[in-house]
Order: structure tokens, then C-alpha cells, then sequence
């Protein structure tokens, strides 16, 4: 079993730790191929496009993105046609990491590595690698598992009221803006911007500690970067690749949908 041939990606930022896992790898799965090890988020992504690995291993906490959310943008940026590479989370002991993972069938290795888990991690790798040759799809499986992963990471404040006015940036001045009337959030480098039916605005809070600030008011993300109101939207459309798009109501420009969250429209 442990002569299947595949590629690998390591992610992680510790090299002590890719070391000890490149060498764990070595010896329960000998075929095993690491094509590169690299130590932080955006690397991990650019190099998972490059060399379309079978596997990927991912740390969770990463400089620049997370594993989840360098997972996240792989998903939506992987070509079509090319099975998703099979997942496997690395993290350090957390108990509410490890439940989820559980929860979500993701298969995770907690640091540091130990040989008769990994060994265990391996067989599950193999058996979906031979499920794949024979022509067996997950990949809706698998952006259920991250959405879900996703939504359960921990947010800034677990049971706090909902956020009703923000303050943003408007020049050199704060301006007051009521939720309700905002159509849609967009990250924008180390800024958000808020986007309303006449104006816009820039926050500083990043996007993912905005989200869980919002409660249910009625937002919908629908890209990693993209949050939008529901009830805005006016119509959907799929152009000739097969990605989706919104147009929102008071607003002219047209809103892409990630493969992440295309589920969200299933009518489409």
C-alpha cells in the first residue's frame, strides 16, 4: 500500500517541524514525492498552482494566511477538470481545532508528528488517491468540509450583540455608518471597503473579524474577499467559463462568486 506514487505539498513555518515531517513521510510512505516545502500562506498557494500536488499538507497557523485560508483560495482558484488535492491539517494540540476537524472528516496530524498516526493519515491518503483513479469526485465534498471549517473557526467574540453602526474612514474623517444600509463588504489590501447604494468607506478591521460581527443581518459571503446583503442582490448570472456573478441593487458593478460558496445558488 505504501508504494502508491504521488506529489506532496508541505506548508509550515517551523523548519525543524517540515523536517520531521518530510522524514516521518520517508518512511511510511516511501513513493511519496515532496515536491516542495515552504513556510507561509501566500507561498503555499502559489506553489499548490504550479505543481498540482495529490496531497497537501497544511499548517494552520502560518504567516501572511492560515492553512484554512490558503485552502480556501486554492479551492476557488483550481483548475477545472483537476482533482483537489487531498488535505491533511497540521496543527498544534487545541481541542477545538481537533473536534472540528473530526466533526468535518478533514484528516489532521497533530504536532509533533507521531509515526503510528501518521501512518494511519497515510492509509486514509492512499484509499482516496485509489477512489480518484477510478474516476470517483469529491471536490463538493471537500469545499463542505472547508466551509464548514471555516464558519467554525474561532471569531473575535463568540456571543457578542450584533454590530450595528461601524466606523469608517472617509478622508480624514470617521464617519458614523447604520449597518443596514450597507449593500456589501470587499477586503481591499490592509482596508475593507464598505460599500452603501450612494457612498463608500474604508474600515480597518480585517474581513474575517468583521463576519462574525455581523450576526444574522442578512450577509451572505460569496467570495473570501466579498461579503454582500442578501436581499440586495437583484439578479445572478453565469458567463461562458461557468463562474457566477451578482448584480446588486443601487450598485453598477458586477460581483464574482467563488467556487467556494457557489452552492449558495444552487438553481444556477
Amino acid at each position: 500500500m505504501n508504494t502508491t506514487p504521488a506529489l506532496a505539498l508541505i506548508a509550515e513555518d517551523e523548519p525543524l517541524l517540515a523536517l520531521a515531517l518530510q522524514q516521518e513521510l520517508a518512511g511510511a510512505w516511501p513513493a511519496l514525492q515532496i515536491g516542495a516545502t515552504v513556510g507561509d500562506g501566500n507561498s503555499a498557494v502559489t506553489q499548490a498552482l504550479a505543481l498540482l500536488p495529490d496531497v497537501l499538507f497544511f499548517d494552520i497557523r502560518m504567516p501572511g494566511q492560515s492553512g484554512l485560508e490558503a485552502a480556501a483560495e486554492l479551492a476557488d482558484e483550481w483548475p477545472a477538470g483537476k482533482p483537489f488535492p487531498a488535505l491533511v491539517f497540521v496543527t498544534a494540540y487545541d481541542q477545538y481545532a481537533v473536534q472540528a476537524f473530526e466533526t468535518q472528516a478533514v484528516d489532521y496530524i497533530v504536532k509533533p508528528v507521531q509515526a503510528a498516526r501518521l501512518h494511519k493519515t497515510v492509509a486514509k491518503l492512499q484509499e482516496l488517491l485509489a477512489r480518484r483513479s477510478h474516476g470517483a469526485s469529491d471536490m463538493e465534498a471537500t469545499l463542505g468540509q472547508l466551509r464548514n471549517l471555516l464558519a467554525a473557526a474561532p471569531g473575535i467574540a463568540a456571543a457578542q450583540a450584533p454590530l450595528k453602526v461601524l466606523q469608517a474612514s472617509v478622508g480624514n474623517s470617521i464617519r458614523m455608518v447604520q449597518v443596514d444600509e450597507v449593500l456589501y463588504f470587499e477586503a481591499a489590501d490592509k482596508y475593507v471597503r464598505v460599500l452603501t447604494a450612494e457612498r463608500e468607506y474604508l474600515l480597518r478591521t480585517p474581513l474575517k473579524e468583521l463576519v462574525p460581527q455581523l450576526g444574522d443581518q442578512g450577509f451572505w459571503q460569496v467570495h473570501r474577499g466579498t461579503v454582500v446583503r442578501a436581499s440586495a442582490i437583484e439578479t445572478v448570472t453565469r458567463d461562458e467559463a461557468g463562474k457566477l456573478h451578482l448584480q446588486l441593487r443601487g450598485r453598477p458593478e458586477r460581483l464574482s462568486v467563488s467556487r467556494l460558496y457557489s452552492h449558495l445558488f444552487k438553481a444556477m
